[in-house]
C-alpha cells in the first residue's frame, strides 16, 4: 500500500463565536486509511457539532458548528505518520 503523504495542509482560520469554521486538508491518494481529526489533542467523532467527510476521495473535511470560546486551540490531521495542524 502506498504511503499517503498531506498534499496541502490546514490553514488557520479566525471566526465568531456561533458561526461554523471549515479546515481542509489534501492528501495524495483516494481511500486512505488511519485518518483521525483532533481538536486541543482531543480525537473528533462525526456528530451534530463535528462534521467530518471526504470529498473527491482526496480532500478530507472536518466542519465545526457552531463555535465557543470552549473551541479555540489547535485543530490537527493526521493521515498515518504525517500530521497537519492549524
Amino acid at each position: 500500500e502506498p504511503d499517503v503523504t498531506i498534499v496541502s495542509g490546514l490553514k488557520d482560520m479566525v471566526v465568531f463565536e456561533g458561526d461554523d469554521v471549515t479546515f481542509q486538508c489534501q492528501v495524495s491518494h483516494e481511500n486512505a486509511r488511519d485518518i483521525e481529526w483532533k481538536l486541543q489533542d482531543v480525537a473528533l467523532q462525526n456528530n451534530e457539532m463535528n462534521e467530518i467527510s471526504v470529498e473527491k476521495g482526496k480532500i478530507h473535511t472536518l466542519t465545526l458548528r457552531k463555535v465557543t470560546e470552549q473551541d479555540i486551540g489547535a485543530v490537527t490531521f493526521r493521515v498515518g505518520p504525517h500530521t497537519s495542524t492549524a
